[in-house]
């Protein structure tokens, strides 16, 4: 009989039986499969068994966290189902075959800009910022800013305008490169093609509007004329140039002979692909970015904005779960990128961030005393109300439901107040409360009277309507079976010998046994207090990492460092339980006083099928604290897109009591405690 029998027929059963399987395989904590109809998994079934901790749906895969034994799960999964696991390449191949054709748009869609969200919101921080030091007349009468009054804040505003520039009318530059990156061909020229699209020598794409066609300078090669425009802050056309230089590389690169690749293949690329680029596709993505960018701002200003903006701000919190959400990003920058260079739908996303962040805090408020949860709300609402939707909607609100519809119906309210006033925004990507920052100065009062309503709204609702809803376990959390310390294994193994003779003598017996067993194994580890830092580095709260699974602490409480250096080692002396033999990103540990660790490099990582990582121990392996564990190359890491934070969780406690994260400190492996108990 297998350790997890019984949730391994459950688990067959609820994802809709052998059938409905398409593909399956595992990474170091969760089970991946790709169902032919997904409307058949029962997820609230799923989540209730005693080995899941969650799910999750990602990319076309249904994702089902089981933690460090998820690989003697799938065997047994695999095992018992009768189906022959494949690699995770060939599940993520299998997974776009089960996107419908928008679904893949979508999702390319935000593969090309999810690298670029960083720089968006620092570039809309940088703008917020000089909104405030030289748009707003503070002085004399309100008729002065502070840049009109002061030479060193002038000077300040004029020099953030190079952020500002770099991230806005550069735009082009990083789209390209995202698509080269994500397609999977060379970056370099990439970046090449962007430059093109915004060199200097080119009328500024920003100033084309205002400048008569006559003087428009051209390239006149005799037998015809190219207009020698550039496409600063222009999307589609940048997007379709990129696509162009891909595909004529992969052509290229598919029929060149090796010997001579290097040569031809670049040259024969990026040449045509700068000819097409301001020949063909720049100005066609023109037309076509202007067109969806004036079809929204004349549905924002039209008589029928109020609608508009209801339908929007009641839905955008559902397509963000969607990935739909993308869309926008490409709207809001061509919005910006055309007369008067000011977006109106920017605002209303920051007040949907707002809303739902209400109706987390008001969770927060009513499961005060169910400390689990408030590992999720409190963490979750904070990245709400700074503009990071995605872990209150998948962790609080889509989980009750009813926070959610409360969230949009906040929404939907405080858009049509943002809309029916025009509120205007000259940047994008700061969501949430510091969203105002990107709110034109005008409009600042108006922007307040409806972020007021998001927070107002949601809250009432999603308080009253909890305090109905919510039953006794959810708003003070599940008892613990036992809370003996641990130094009273007696009454421990009394209280579990007594449970499992339920289920037979033996079953009594070996749960008797563990216990006795881990008494002494305690007894023996009494030195080991705490954990020393895996790897040189800033140490981070986990609720910091850039990945929902551990920020959420589904895997437990734990510690992420940004690593300095390249070499992870044991945290303690240790025994190393599991190990991800054929990618090497992750392994699981366990120490003497039965703490269960797992320790993760990177987020994703489990995607490069073990380039870039040397696994130095095997499964079995006793190690002493600072032994080197697992080798990585941070530079391959970030080339394949995925961040180098690495994990470290305590997945079981085990008998320590009382176990303390430390963070907020530069680290040194094998130095510095970043977990400690009593």
């Amino acid at each position: 009989m297998g350790k997890y029998d019984n949730d391994v027929k459950r688990l067959l059963e609820l994802v809709g039986g052998k059938g409905n399987i398409q593909a399956v395989s595992h990474c170091m904590t969760r089970m991946r499969f790709v169902l032919v109809d997904p409307k058949k998994a029962d997820e609230k079934a799923i989540e209730d068994l005693p080995s899941v901790k969650g799910t999750f749906t990602q990319a076309g895969q249904y994702q089902v966290i089981i933690g460090n034994d998820v690989s003697v799960f799938y065997n047994e999964f695999t095992a018992y189902a009768g189906i022959e696991g494949v690699s995770k390449d060939a599940v993520k191949a299998a997974a776009k075959t089960n996107q419908n054709p928008l679904q893949k748009i979508m999702g390319t869609l935000g593969e090309i800009f999810a690298p670029l969200i960083p720089a968006l919101i620092c570039g809309g921080l940088v703008l917020g910022f000089r909104n405030v030091i030289g748009e707003i007349n503070f002085f004399n009468n309100g008729t002065e800013s502070l840049a009109d009054v002061y030479q060193f804040w002038n000077g300040m505003y004029n020099f953030l305008w190079l952020i500002g520039e770099a991230v806005f009318h550069l735009l082009p530059v990083g789209i390209v490169w995202s698509i080269t990156k994500k397609m999977g061909t060379t970056q370099i020229l990439g970046i090449i093609l962007g430059l093109t699209l915004v060199s200097s020598q080119l009328l500024n794409g920003f100033s084309v509007s205002s400048t008569p066609a006559d003087e428009i300078p051209v390239w006149d090669f005799g037998f015809a004329q190219v207009k020698m425009i550039g496409y600063q802050g222009q999307v589609i056309a940048a997007m379709m140039a990129g696509f162009v230089l891909v595909y004529l590389e992969k052509f290229f690169k598919k029929i060149c002979p090796e010997v001579i690749s290097m040569i031809v293949v670049p040259f024969c690329s990026l040449v045509p692909a700068v000819i097409i680029a301001h020949t063909i596709v720049g100005p066609i993505g023109w037309a076509i970015g202007d067109a969806i960018g004036n079809v929204v701002y004349a549905g924002l200003t039209s008589n029928f904005r109020f609608l508009f903006a209801a339908v929007f701000g009641l839905l955008y919190a559902p397509l963000v779960m969607t990935g739909l959400h993308h869309m926008t990003n490409a709207i809001d920058s061509q919005l910006l990128a055309i007369p008067p260079k000011t977006t109106i739908l920017w605002p209303m996303i920051a007040l949907s961030n707002i809303a739902q962040g209400s109706s987390v805090l008001a969770m927060s408020v009513l499961q005060k005393k169910n400390e689990r949860a408030q590992q999720v709300n409190v963490p979750a609402c904070i990245s709400c109300y700074l503009g990071v939707t995605e872990p209150a909607l998948f962790g609080v609100n889509l989980k009750y439901g009813f926070p959610l519809v409360c969230g949009m119906i906040g929404s939907c309210c405080a858009a049509m107040i943002s809309v029916g006033c025009g509120v205007q925004a000259l940047s994008i990507g700061v969501g949430g409360l510091p969203g105002i920052l990107s709110i034109k100065p005008e409009y600042y009062l108006i922007f307040l009277a409806a972020m007021a309503v998001a927070i107002v709204i949601p809250f009432i609702l999603t308080f009253i309507v909890g305090k109905m809803k919510l039953t006794e376990e959810d708003k003070y959390g599940k008892k613990p079976a036992g809370n003996a310390p641990a130094a009273d294994t007696a009454a421990v193994s009394a209280a579990v010998s007594a449970t499992a003779s339920a289920a037979g003598s033996d079953a009594a017996s070996d749960a008797s046994a563990g216990v006795e067993a881990s008494g002494a194994a305690q007894s023996a580890a009494s030195d080991v207090k705490e954990l020393k830092s895996i790897l040189d580095g800033k140490v981070m709260p986990i609720e910091e990492a850039p990945d929902d699974v551990f920020s959420q602490k589904i895997m437990g409480d734990g510690v992420a460092i940004e690593p300095s250096n390249t070499v992870v080692t044991a945290p303690a002396d240790c025994d190393v339980s599991v190990v991800m033999a054929d990618t090497g990103h992750a392994c699981g540990l366990t120490l003497p006083n039965g703490v269960e660790l797992l320790i993760h490099v990177g987020v994703d990582t489990v995607d490069m099928g073990g380039d870039g990582f040397k696994l130095l121990v095997n499964e079995g392996d006793h190690v002493k604290a600072g032994q080197p564990l697992i080798e990585f190359d941070p530079e391959k890491i970030k080339a394949a897109g995925h961040p180098c934070t690495t994990m470290l969780i305590v997945t079981a406690e085990g008998n320590a009591a009382n176990i303390k994260m430390h963070s907020g400190m530069e680290a040194k492996a094998g130095e510095t405690a970043v977990i400690s108990w009593d």
